[in-house]
């Protein structure tokens, strides 16, 4: 797709005063910035635990100024760091060259509902929040979402391939992608968007930039699918003293039709979420499993005989109707705000077979115990997929754990990271979860893409292939 590129109206110094004129140029003074509070404050990752550096901002409105900024970039030798909605917990989006943080927050269009194709284009700096609203007006849901939904953006999601909590039944960004249009590090803008639900016409290009954490190019527009609303909803919340019973229990309700979610809660979390925040939660039980189970016809009964078949120690709670399934929600959103009571907590995102999370659980709790003896340990995820999100909280000393809970990710059969992606925190680990040969081939796709290594260059790659 050919787009014209607005350009600089006049010749720049190649110092910083030169850089931020040309981007002023392109994008309107009002759009750029190198105001050193407002560069700081972008340059801190979600967590608030990572910080680095940036010489700019630039704020492009549409795919043609996205392009245009690139180029004058690359001109000016200046590395580029994209940013969405800054909800990444790997600092996939903290500059570390004195980069240009470029921003999608003004890509913000959201294109008209396709009922009959059940597609939607939004910008890609549209919120998940708005996207599920938009759907919701259709009469038709978005698969995806998790906590940061209210300011999460596309962007950044179909960038990380992000998850969440229904991924058991809609699976993760890389399933509702139906095409979308990327900037290319040398300023190329690629449209692929068919317009047919089968289309085997070479590549599957979307494919290649879903997951790749901004380093091939900027996503600006996505083609997302959506589904029909369920019906019937039965939403229930059962406790257990065991992680084993849980994961057991999440099998057997695997089978029933129509798992929208299950959801593994820390015991010991909802207790900090009642004595610290005040939270209406359940506390009582070491663990709890939330489940949702939704379609065109009543599942209640079928679920009711599999809960008989799991034989819980106590009689879940069961909600058959949106204000009784928000009522449980509630368990499991209110660890968005335990995991901050202690400051900034030490994220784990890992995927264990499921025959060895428990097992991963006990030892990762050992290893806390035995070197971090003041932090708390708390698990919580998406347990239909092994995907375990350990917070250490009260732990300010990470290098004494760190390493050795990935050492522990990799004995026990799992992947560091399910669904928050590599980002920088994760890249001089990538061979604990890939192969030298993936690597390279990883490497060899970035250096055809952006040769000169000027695209979010602190993110997924290691340390050691840029010597």
């Amino acid at each position: 797709m050919a787009v014209t590129l607005p350009q600089p109206t006049a010749a720049y110094d190649h110092g910083v005063d030169g850089l931020r004129k040309a981007l002023a140029d392109v994008v309107g003074q009002r759009f750029v910035t190198d105001d050193p509070d407002v560069l700081r404050s972008r340059s801190v990752d979600h967590t608030g635990r990572y910080s680095g550096r940036a010489q700019a901002l630039v704020r492009p409105a549409d795919t043609a100024e996205v392009a245009a900024a690139l180029n004058v970039c690359r001109q000016f030798g200046a590395p580029v760091t994209v940013q969405g909605g800054r909800t990444g917990l790997v600092a996939g989006t903290v500059p570390e060259h004195d980069d240009v943080l470029l921003s999608t927050e003004r890509l913000t269009t959201i294109g008209d509902v396709d009922a009959a194709m059940g597609r939607i284009t939004v910008g890609a700096g549209v919120t998940l929040a708005q996207v599920h609203s938009a759907a919701a007006h259709a009469g038709l849901k978005f698969g995806v979402d998790i906590a940061s939904r209210d300011t999460a953006t596309i962007g950044g999601m179909a960038a990380t391939n992000a998850g969440g909590l229904h991924t058991v039944r809609y699976g993760n960004m890389a399933e509702q992608v139906a095409g979308l249009e990327v900037v290319l590090p040398d300023g190329t803008t690629v449209r692929r968007s068919p317009n047919v639900l089968s289309d085997n016409s070479g590549y599957n290009l979307p494919a290649l930039w879903v997951g790749s954490e901004g380093t091939l190019g900027v996503i600006t527009r996505v083609d997302l699918a959506l589904h029909p609303v369920p019906k019937h909803r039965v939403t229930t919340l059962i406790g257990f003293d065991s992680l084993g019973a849980v994961v057991d229990a999440g099998r057997i309700l695997r089978t029933v039709g129509g798992v929208d979610a299950l959801e593994l809660l820390d015991g010991h979390g909802l207790e900090l979420a009642a004595s610290r925040l005040g939270a209406v939660v359940p506390t009582g039980r070491r663990w709890y499993l939330l489940a949702e189970v939704s379609g065109a016809h009543d599942p209640s009964e079928e679920v009711s005989s599999t809960i008989d078949l799991i034989n819980p120690p106590d009689a879940p709670a069961v909600a058959l109707d949106v204000a009784g399934s928000a009522r449980l929600w509630t368990a499991r959103e209110c660890f968005a705000e335990v995991v901050g009571l202690f400051g900034p907590p030490l994220k784990f995102d890992a995927a264990l077979p499921l025959d060895t999370l428990a097992a991963f659980a006990d030892a990762a709790v050992g290893v806390v115990a035995e070197h971090a003896p003041d932090a708390i340990p708390i698990l919580f995820g998406h347990v239909a997929e092994g995907n375990i999100h350990l917070n250490i909280l009260n732990c300010p000393d990470a290098d004494a754990v760190y390493l050795r809970i990935l050492e522990l990710v990799r004995h026990y059969g799992g992947n560091i990271s399910s669904e928050h992606g590599v980002g920088s925190l994760k890249r001089n680990y990538l061979d604990m979860a890939l192969t030298p040969e993936d690597i390279g081939t990883m490497w060899a796709i970035k250096r055809a893409f952006d040769p000169d290594d000027f695209l979010n260059r602190a993110v997924m790659f290691p340390d050691s292939l840029r010597r």
